[in-house]
């Protein structure tokens, strides 16, 4: 029961960027959405469940909201510079080794030998898929526009793998940390987006409110699943989502791939599961 739940925000986010991406909008536009609609679904969740607030809860909750509004906003610029196919798996494998690394080295999660062995074993499989999802016969980006990527994407990384490294660290209630976490979100996005040319807030800006919320069932979700089968676990499981955003980018957003492309796609989709399966069962041991 407890792999599924951890389960759930693999599910959620993974059609969070297709749902965003078919919108459309700016980033700025997109980041604000996104983190507004995450503010409504926290406002639900406290009417209907009081959290135990201390100092710390507040603090740490609201650091590690503006923390992830960092990571949104550069992801979404990442988007819009590589696509959701090629964005989402090298953005998750990044995650995926930077807060793995942190849940063995600082919370000494895997702490046996099996569990050791399985538990990498199984993320060289995650990485080596997410990469092959990722490969491209033919640079049409050119260097240039690829190493933006990658440079917006490792910004964004080290803004997720904060969050949720910075929240565990301090043994914070999912449901005590979701409404100063929200806050923290939108007062951090209107501050990432305050230069600019275009509208913050549009027609879009409000449609993104939904994916928004999404996320933030997702993430109530995964900060749960952390407390039950640990961060290196939990946040594993919750990226198998970059098969659902790698494919719908393909099959819904019309992201071009070769037959050779699509194949190492495929490769890449079964060694994600496999790896994450694996993931589950190192828990269990």
């Amino acid at each position: 029961m407890n792999i599924i739940i951890a389960l759930i925000p693999a599910l959620l986010w993974g059609i969070m960027p297709l749902i965003i991406t078919k919108v459309g909008g700016t980033a700025r536009q997109q980041t604000m959405g996104v983190t507004l609609g995450a503010f409504v679904f926290a406002l639900i969740v406290f009417a209907f469940r009081k959290p135990d607030f201390t100092v710390e809860t507040l603090v740490v909750s609201f650091i590690t909201g503006c923390l992830w509004s960092v990571g949104q906003m550069f992801q979404l610029q990442s988007f819009k510079i590589i696509g959701v196919s090629k964005a989402m798996p090298i953005s998750t494998g990044m995650q995926l080794v930077g807060t793995t690394l942190c849940g063995v080295l600082l919370f000494h999660e895997w702490d046996t030998l099996i569990r050791l062995i399985l538990g990498f074993s199984a993320l060289i499989l995650i990485i080596g898929g997410i990469f092959l999802t990722s490969y491209a016969e033919q640079q049409v980006d050119g260097e240039k526009t690829l190493s933006r990527g990658l440079v917006l994407l490792t910004i964004s990384s080290l803004g997720y793998i904060s969050y949720v490294v910075v929240i565990q660290g301090f043994h914070i209630n999912g449901f005590d940390a979701i409404l100063p976490q929200a806050v923290g979100m939108v007062l951090s996005a209107y501050l990432l987006t305050f230069n600019g040319k275009e509208k913050r807030f549009t027609k879009r800006t409000w449609l993104i409110m939904i994916p928004g919320m999404i996320w933030a069932g997702g993430n109530l979700a995964m900060l749960y699943a952390n407390g039950l089968v640990g961060v290196a676990t939990g946040f594993s499981l919750s990226q198998l989502g970059v098969v659902i955003s790698t494919l719908g980018g393909i099959l819904i957003l019309g992201e071009k791939k070769t037959k050779k492309e699509m194949a190492f796609v495929i490769i890449g989709v079964i060694l994600v599961v496999i790896g994450g399966v694996l993931i589950g069962v190192t828990k269990g041991i």
